[in-house]
Order: C-alpha cells, then structure tokens, then sequence
C-alpha cells in the first residue's frame, strides 16, 4: 500500500486539543466487521460488547514530563530538549531531540531552570535532530529525577499549539499507567475511568497489563510513498508470562481479546509465537503493521482517530479493512467526532 492511500481531509476544529470534563465522557463508534455496520454509542456502552472471560490487553506505560527549555551557554539562545530515552542511569546520559538543532555543538553546554538548576553538555550528534547529553548532577539519582520532574512539561504532541497546563500532568495519563519510560500517552487507554473498570471487572472481564513504552516514532511523519520502505524507531517492550497467560487462558477458551489501543497491539504482534500464543517478552520492537496484515491475537481493538497518513491509522486500517475503515473516517468527521489525543474512541468487533 501507498502512503497517499491514507491521506483524508481532517477539519483542524475536529482535533481534540483539551481533555473531555470526565474521563470516558467521549463517544464510541462500533465497527462491526462481520455485518459492516456501524454504530454510534457513548464509550460507557462499552460494556454492552464484552462478558465473562474475555479480555482487555492494556498498556500500563507512565508517560514522564520529556519536554524541558534552556537555555545555551554565552549566547542564551533559548533551547528546547525532548528527552527521548535514558542511556546510562550511572552517567546520566540520554537520548534527546533538541530544537533548533542547527545551533546545537558537540562540547555545548545547556542551563535549564532558575540559577541554573540543571546542565548538560553535549556529547554526541547521533542524528540530524538528535543528540546525546550527559547530565551534569552530582547529587543521587533520586535527585536527578526529582529535579526533571520539577523542570520538564508533559510531552503533548505539538499539533495541538497550546501551553501544557497542570491537568494534562494526570489527563495525558491513564489511570493504570505504573511503568514510567513512555513520551507519548497511549491514547485509547485514557477513556476509562476507575468506575467503568470496575463495572468491566464485575461482568467478568480480565485484564491484561503489559508495557510498552510510546516513543516519538509514533508522531514522525512517513516519508516514503511506498510503506514498506519505512523504518519505525524502536520502543521497550515487557510481557510478563504471568498477563500472556491470561491471554493465551482466553484464546484457548475462544473469548474476545480486546488491545485497548495500537501500542498494545504492537506489543502482542511482536511476541507472538508460531502457534499464535502470546509468549513472554523482554526486549525491542520496531513492527510496522500496515494493510495487508493477518492479526493473530486480538479479535477486537479500541482506538482513537488518527492523523491523515500516520503508522497508528494504518494498524487500525488493517485491523478494520482499508475500506470499512475510510468509511467509518469520513462518518466520523460528518458526525464531528472529535480526533487524536483526547479525541473520540472507535471500537472495532
């Protein structure tokens, strides 16, 4: 498939910028792929879908606050650094996206907060917007962390053009979220509330925690035509056996396996087995799933709408059918279902 084949005119009013009053206070639309059908529900009705047994596949990352502002030595030109992944706990060394890297110097030093809270010095170009820093902190890392808590802003996408205000620190998070590493939230898992888990949990349903942790790969704009051409960044991935038994104990029993969100997905794609049982994992992944594509775990998947031409729309695609799926789009965009990040939710049968 060709990347233009995604390309759809999403209206900029219909980007939810702003999470909804409560979670969960959003709609669902229902894709129903055996009759073709779709529906328009609350994401409360949800629980109209799903019985005992079956099982919820969810994504326990913690998204931390990766955006920090400095400031560069002797010219004081001011510096934005996305923390990407730490390197080296002992060292204090990252992987970071800096911008405007064109004034970026390997030997730079970079001064966040007031008198000079935090330094870094650069010590590597890694790519033409990456580096790498070393974080220049005596104190314990405990303290190391606390100070980049009390400097760095939660990572909201960029596209939303807004100042990231004190709600999004808990919004911009699920409420199982317990595995900090992620610099993008997993987005379909901020629909439900504690009470609706609970409900979930009374019908029977179990649920199945793994972690992945969303990198900014998920955000980086596709630049080749022809998809299979394209390389996505590698994210943490960990199954613990004791979740991948709970989903293999449902599929033997042929229940519904529902991945709540694309990162979920991804994950149980990557540690699948030949026999199609999801096997513990501990490692990286950097799958790229796009139409054509023959799902072997989950039989049902919650997700946001997704931006025009981006790896997380052709996952669901494939999941849906390229078709169905364009379909259920250009509905959702006459019916203004709100897209992205605190966006609507699709589930998709």
């Amino acid at each position: 498939m060709k990347l233009s084949q995604f390309r759809y005119n999403l209206p900029p009013e219909l980007i939810a910028s702003y999470p909804p009053e409560n979670r969960g206070d959003t709609k669902l639309m229902v894709l129903d792929r055996k009759k073709q059908s779709i529906e328009h529900r609350s994401f409360k009705d949800i629980l109209e879908y799903f019985g005992n047994g079956d099982v919820f596949t969810i994504n326990n990352t913690k998204v931390f606050p990766a955006r920090l502002f400095g400031e560069k030595e002797k010219t004081g030109a001011k510096i934005e650094v996305f923390l990407l992944r730490e390197l080296n706990r002992e060292t204090r060394l990252w992987d970071v996206l800096v911008d405007p890297a064109r004034k970026i110097r390997i030997g730079n030093k970079l001064y966040f907060g007031e008198d000079e809270l935090l330094v870094a010095e650069v010590i590597d170009n890694t790519t033409s917007r990456g580096r790498t820093l070393r974080f220049l902190f005596d104190g314990p890392y405990e303290d190391f962390k606390e100070t980049i808590y009390t400097l760095g802003k939660t990572p909201l996408p960029k596209i939303h053009q807004r100042e990231t205000l004190p709600e999004d620190t808990e919004r911009y998070q699920t409420i199982y979220a317990k595995h900090e590493g992620a610099v993008a939230a997993p987005t379909a898992g901020l629909h439900f509330s504690r009470e609706l888990m609970k409900r979930l949990e009374l019908v029977g349903v179990e649920f199945a925690e793994i972690t992945l942790h969303a990198g900014l790969g998920n955000f980086r704009n596709i630049e080749v035509e022809d998809l299979t051409k394209h390389k996505m960044d590698s994210e943490e991935v960990i199954i613990k056996s004791e979740n991948a038994s709970i989903i293999n104990r449902a599929k033997e029993n042929k229940k519904k396996i529902c991945a709540i969100g694309t990162t979920s997905m991804k994950a149980m794609e990557s540690s699948v087995s030949i026999s199609s049982l999801v096997k513990p994992f501990d490692g990286w992944t950097n799958k790229f799933i796009f139409p054509p594509y023959k799902f072997r775990v989950a039989n049902s998947m919650v997700s946001n709408f997704h931006l025009p031409q981006s790896s997380m729309m052709m996952m669901v695609s494939a999941f849906a059918g390229f078709d169905f799926l364009k379909k259920a789009y250009k509905e959702a965009i006459e019916h203004k279902y709100q897209f992205f990040t605190y966006g609507d939710a699709m589930l998709i049968i």
